[in-house]
């Protein structure tokens, strides 16, 4: 395994070497992420180039103590409530938005603008459905065929996540350890998955599931209690065998979660190679049905991209946005 981050408020108990990074946040659509910046994130409203076909490959880009590329860090954002945000408050509602989302967001001529409203109203739309199991058949039934099965593959991811975490797990008082930053553009972080892809066999979708799972794409930085570092949360010693560069690029680190995955069975074997990764069922499935939908879909990818970190404390959950980091 490779990862690790205490789990209260995210996950639960931390596994060998790969404990969890998954914030609580996955819950939501078992992915969140996502703010600004970056390639189909940039403010302007220009046609989005969609990362469904492969990307021209660029230079890792590390985390540094400024932001993403070593621009100066912003003014600190604060977290903020949960409950302050539009969430649909019906399976109706529910519906209404993920057929929306998901048909915006595999539609041709997208704009930055309207791909990070889609990737937020997905998100969204899948933590209030988290929040109401009771209505995920309601909601299934009610989207169109051709989308019931990302629906019920997001749905099954964001439940396999959250079971992580135990019922009797006591919600901490203050906000992790955690800097939220833009994450790489979109465009280049799908070269690094094709690259590594290339080079091993790994299909990059399972890369960019893992990737989301763990670090939302790299807009968390923070350190593990377990010692897991860097967007593709490796532990030192994993690290050391599979890695080269720096293991807080996210060029790099997915290049050796690549090289990991293939030492333990992949792609022949990709139940394998990813309960080695992390050591659960749990995340083995969840990270199976992330990428099926963007196996199915290449530009799926596009929403998870955008989804936002999350983060539940004892006094509620807060939206984690980019700039974030511990007063």
């Amino acid at each position: 395994m490779v990862c690790g981050l205490p789990r209260a408020g995210i996950l639960g108990a931390v596994p060998r070497r790969r404990a969890r990074f998954l914030l609580l946040v996955v819950l939501a659509g078992a992915v969140s992420a996502c703010g600004g910046g970056g390639g189909q994130l940039a403010q302007r409203d220009v046609t989005v180039t969609s990362t469904s076909a492969p990307g021209t490959a660029a230079s890792g880009t590390a985390w540094a103590g400024t932001g993403q590329g070593g621009t100066p860090r912003a003014a600190r954002v604060p977290a903020v409530p949960a409950s302050r945000l539009a969430t649909p408050a019906s399976a109706k509602a529910v519906a209404r938005d993920l057929t929306a989302a998901e048909r915006g967001l595999r539609a041709d001529g997208r704009t930055a603008a309207s791909t990070r409203s889609f990737g937020r109203r997905q998100q969204r739309a899948y933590r209030a459905l988290a929040a109401h199991p009771g209505w995920v058949a309601k909601v299934v039934a009610a989207v169109p065929a051709d989308l019931q099965a990302a629906v019920q593959a997001n749905v099954d991811a964001g439940a396999a996540l959250a079971s992580l975490t135990p019922a009797d797990t006591e919600a901490p008082t203050t906000f992790p350890d955690w800097e939220i930053l833009a994450p790489a553009p979109a465009a280049a972080l799908r070269s690094y998955y094709d690259e590594a892809a290339q080079a091993t066999g790994i299909p990059w979708a399972y890369l960019a599931a893992i990737h989301l799972v763990e670090t939302r794409v790299g807009r968390i930085h923070g350190l593990s209690s377990a010692g897991a570092q860097g967007p593709m949360q490796f532990i030192p010693a994993t690290w050391a065998a599979y890695g080269t560069g720096d293991i807080n690029s996210d060029h790099d680190a997915i290049q050796a979660a690549a090289r990991y995955l293939a030492s333990r069975g992949g792609p022949g074997d990709m139940d394998r190679a990813l309960f080695s990764y992390n050591n659960d069922d749990r995340y083995v499935a969840a990270v199976k049905a992330y990428a099926s939908v963007i196996l199915d879909d290449p530009k799926a990818f596009d929403g998870y991209y955008q989804w936002q970190v999350f983060y539940a404390k004892r006094d509620g959950t807060y939206l984690l946005p980019e700039g974030f980091r511990p007063a």
